[in-house]
């Protein structure tokens, strides 16, 4: 009788140890966790990691990966609608001009590409003349030129229509990571390798001027629709580096507002629209799976969505006045919406 009764008070005890056990495990990342919800899965678009994406109409973006393809996607219902192949390669960046008909692709296999939304399903035009994978892609607001960046230090600029080379620029070490055309001008803001920050005439393809130098590789850059302000992201590990940093095109003495918070890379980052919010706002992605909604003025971070399994986050796209759509490595695309009465705060609605 004693060996009986010490053996179902050793087992209410384990009972207990395993309960409390679990329950700690899963407090310990409540504070980072998407919050349960229904969360709509939609056939993937595509079958690896998906490297960028961008919005294409109010309905539509285009997004580009390592399985080579470019996919235009109603990102509403999560529907793959076309799916252009053409690159040996994976893709690295996407870009168009919102509302056009036509989108373009970077590739490590050194090409970029043109597609028509509402054409054949073959290349629109080819912009070839890069020796290395091309890394940075920005349009012209008219659509009329593209430029853009590789690894093999070189910018050029193409006429769209005709796909001619205009002009080439070399600078040493200048290893482009991104470039944003500045919304109605004539310059666009590039990041590198080298930690630089260029802006650029594109009328004579010269460095008009550049930001101090930082610390760490300034991995993505994205320009606010009044074409005042410039965001860059840092690489970095353990919280050095991994920032964003808010410049203030008008004037290049010194950062504006620094974003702190990310545990690993800050692969993108972008400006939500003004009607998100009373305040602007600025978001991140980063390859510590958090995506993160901060006050532009204050840097203070007002969310923070930890999309767990998804791998490097790798890049960022606002679609409309409330949503916002998320590359990642392990997981397609994340649809994310912007709610709450008491501040902006990220749910996750789908993915694709």
């Amino acid at each position: 009788m004693c060996m009986l009764h010490l053996l179902r008070t050793m087992g209410k005890l384990q009972s207990k140890v395993r309960r409390s056990s679990s329950k700690y495990r899963a407090d310990s990342h409540v504070e980072e966790s998407a919050p349960v919800q229904t969360v709509q899965q939609h056939s993937r678009a595509h079958n690896d990691a998906v490297t960028y994406i961008a919005a294409l109409k109010s309905d539509l973006c285009v997004s580009g990966g390592k399985d080579k393809t470019v996919v235009v996607s109603n990102w509403r219902t999560g529907t793959a609608l076309k799916k252009f192949v053409g690159h040996d390669r994976e893709v690295t960046k996407v870009a168009c001009v919102f509302g056009s008909n036509h989108l373009f692709s970077a590739s490590r296999d050194k090409t970029v590409l043109m597609w028509d939304l509402h054409g054949k399903l073959g290349t629109a035009q080819k912009f070839l003349g890069h020796h290395l994978i091309v890394t940075g892609l920005a349009v012209s607001p008219d659509s009329a030129q593209l430029l853009t960046g590789s690894r093999d230090n070189t910018l050029c600029k193409w006429d769209v229509e005709s796909g001619t080379c205009l002009q080439k620029a070399t600078i040493s070490r200048n290893l482009v990571t991104h470039l944003s055309w500045v919304p109605g001008e004539s310059y666009t803001v590039q990041t590198s390798e080298d930690k630089m920050i260029r802006v650029w005439d594109t009328r004579e393809l010269q460095v008009a001027y550049t930001f101090p130098i930082k610390q760490y590789i300034q991995m993505h850059c994205d320009v606010s629709t009044d074409g005042n302000y410039c965001l860059t992201s840092s690489n970095g590990f353990g919280g050095q580096g991994c920032e964003a940093t808010l410049w203030d095109l008008r004037q290049t003495k010194d950062k504006v507002c620094e974003y702190k918070g990310h545990l690993q890379t800050t692969a993108s980052c972008i400006f939500l629209p003004k009607s998100m919010c009373a305040t602007p706002l600025v978001a991140t992605s980063s390859h510590d799976c958090t995506v993160k909604v901060w006050q532009q003025d204050t840097g203070a971070c007002l969310s923070n969505l930890f999309l767990d399994g998804s791998g490097p986050l790798s890049s960022l796209a606002a679609c409309d006045n409330s949503s916002v759509l998320c590359a990642s490595f392990n997981s397609g695309i994340y649809s994310l919406r912007m709610e709450g009465s008491r501040g902006p705060e990220l749910q996750l609605r789908a993915k694709f």
